[in-house]
This record gives C-alpha cells, sequence and structure tokens, in this order.
C-alpha cells in the first residue's frame, strides 16, 4: 500500500489551494470530454478525491464510482451536494477492486504519478482493464516531464513563483522520481509540503497499456482537443479496451 500523502491537514484545504482549477473555464471542458465518452454508461474515477471531477459528473446523470487512499479526502467529498449516489472504495487504485463494469475509467491532474513505481503504474493499467467493458475507455490526464527544458545536470524546476505559492519540481532521471515541492504562506512563515511522484513519458504509458490489452485512440494536449505537438506540456490520452 503507497504512503497517503493526503491527510486531514491537506484535505482541508485541498479545494482552496487548487481553487483555480475549479474554475468554468478549466473544470467544464474536462467534464464534457469524459461525459462524452462515457456516454449512457457509468463511469470510475481513480484517485477521486474531494470530487472535483465526479461530483459534476454525477450531476449530469453519469453513475459515477471511485477509489481512492485517502479517507480524509472522501470525506469532504461527501460534504457536497450529490456526492451521496457517489460510491468509493478506499484503497490504492492500482489494485483495489469495485462491483460492475464501467464504459470509462479516467485518473486526471497528474494522479497516476501518485503511483511511484513503474510496476504501481502498470498494475494500474492491468486494474483499469479488468474494469472496462469492451470498447470502454481509459483517460490519463498528465504534465509531460519538464526535463528537456532543464541544463545539463540541472535536477530543479520552477513551475510557479508568486507571493502566494512557490512551486519547485525536483527531478531524479536515474529513478524517474520527482518530488514537487510547494511553498505556501503560513502567517509569519512559510509552509513546505512536498510530495513524491514518479514521472512517465507518453510512449511507456502506451507500452502499459498496450501489455494491458487497450490501444491508444486519440492523445490531446488539452480538454478541448488542442493539437498534441512536441512542445505540449501536458496531454490528455484515451485509451480503448480492445473487444475480446
Amino acid at each position: 500500500m503507497p504512503e497517503n500523502h493526503f491527510g486531514e491537514e491537506v484535505a482541508a484545504r485541498y479545494d482552496e489551494s487548487s481553487a483555480d482549477m475549479f474554475e468554468p473555464d478549466v473544470l467544464d471542458p474536462a467534464v464534457e470530454f469524459l461525459a462524452g465518452l462515457a456516454g449512457d454508461g457509468p463511469a470510475l474515477e481513480l484517485g477521486i478525491g474531494t470530487g472535483r471531477i465526479a461530483v459534476p459528473l454525477a450531476r449530469r446523470g453519469i453513475r459515477v464510482s471511485g477509489i481512492d487512499l485517502s479517507e480524509a479526502m472522501v470525506g469532504k467529498l461527501r460534504e457536497k451536494p450529490g456526492a451521496e449516489e457517489i460510491e468509493v472504495a478506499i484503497g490504492d487504485f492500482a489494485t483495489t477492486k469495485v462491483d460492475g463494469s464501467f464504459s470509462l475509467a479516467y485518473v486526471v491532474f497528474n494522479t497516476i504519478g501518485n503511483l511511484t513505481t513503474q510496476d504501481a503504474q502498470a498494475a494500474c493499467f492491468e486494474n483499469v482493464a479488468s474494469h472496462l467493458e469492451p470498447g470502454g475507455c481509459f483517460v490519463i490526464e498528465l504534465l509531460v516531464p519538464g526535463l528537456r527544458t532543464l541544463p545539463p545536470g540541472e535536477r530543479f524546476q520552477v513551475f510557479d513563483f508568486g507571493p502566494e505559492h512557490i512551486g519547485i519540481d525536483e527531478y531524479d532521471a536515474e529513478t524517474q522520481g520527482l518530488i514537487s515541492h510547494h511553498l505556501s504562506p503560513d502567517g509569519d512563515r512559510w509552509r513546505l509540503v512536498s510530495m513524491p511522484f514518479r514521472y512517465t513519458w507518453p510512449a511507456e504509458l502506451d507500452l502499459m497499456a498496450r501489455l494491458a490489452g487497450l490501444t491508444l485512440r486519440e492523445r490531446w494536449s488539452g480538454w478541448n482537443r488542442e493539437p498534441f505537438t512536441h512542445e505540449s506540456t501536458k496531454h490528455i490520452s484515451v485509451w480503448e479496451l480492445r473487444s475480446m
């Protein structure tokens, strides 16, 4: 079982600290994209958290289930109107099973990186494949590793710098490790939160998908289906479960 970095303290301020991700111009295209893939079928969210995506999907009449390691994050989900219809299993989304089969499974906002080994990420694809209906889709939203912009030998990349937040990613090319450091003001001091991830390139994810019986269907650089190019900083990838 991976370490839970989303305890009570993080969960209490998660929505506020991620407020920009709840803005309509960010949230609505993601919900529209996923709803279109789900169609009339049910959806499964890995790392459902406080329900940023799941709640608006459920409000559209889509039956949403979720998996999350953090009871604290799911507790915040339960406080939201409409969340009572969302079933959530507590556990590691690489291996935890839920009842039923789904037309869509998805993991957004770089959450696949919370699985910090290749084995765990590959197991996640296998777990998703076991839950999907034939022809069902698996969607991942993930940053493209920022290593291309780093000078040789440099490990640190500042991705945000402002009066309310400083973000620094620390890369380890040997292990494909990534520690995301977040500094924010807390009274007369600064609070540091550091979280471990494993970065992956799109091609590695495609191989994991193929080994699990999934085929790449489409890849975009954003939820509005902007073309994915060599300059893209993130990708929205959709794999489809091959019919047996």
